[in-house]
């Protein structure tokens, strides 16, 4: 056990060639701030006192996962699932702010989309009635 309490920051950090454009990406897309402008390190979080974040880190030796998976590539470590009301609107929004579709899509209830800097995310409908 970590000793940790609700109040303790918790998050996840993206590598990118350009922490601050996909911070931006990002903070359009979720309706987030920007918390932490850094210029190596820029973090985004939800409107009003939350301790989740999202945070971009410098990586010049950064390598555009692929997806799906390919041999001898750069493979997916992890993506973020963002669930939405309507699947459709949500990508129209997430192609409107940088974002680009993947060309595999494995669920009809999900849209595989790729963020500026080429990570994997996922925009989802719940199904359950």
């Amino acid at each position: 056990m970590l000793g940790r309490n609700s109040s303790h920051f918790w998050g996840v950090v993206l590598e990118t060639p350009d922490p601050r454009a996909l911070a931006e990406f990002y903070a359009d897309l979720m309706d987030w701030k920007i918390v932490k402008d850094e210029p190596d390190f820029v973090a985004v979080a939800p409107l009003g006192d939350h301790v989740e974040y999202l945070a971009f880190q410098r990586s010049p030796d950064y390598e555009q996962p692929t997806w799906p998976n390919k041999s001898h590539k750069q493979q997916m470590q992890m993506h973020l699932d963002i669930e939405v009301p309507d699947l459709e609107t949500a990508v129209q929004a997430a192609t409107k702010a940088g974002a680009t579709q993947a060309e595999i899509q494995p669920q009809d209830t999900v849209r595989v989309m790729l963020d500026p800097a080429g990570h994997p995310f996922c925009l989802y409908v719940d199904t359950k009635p």
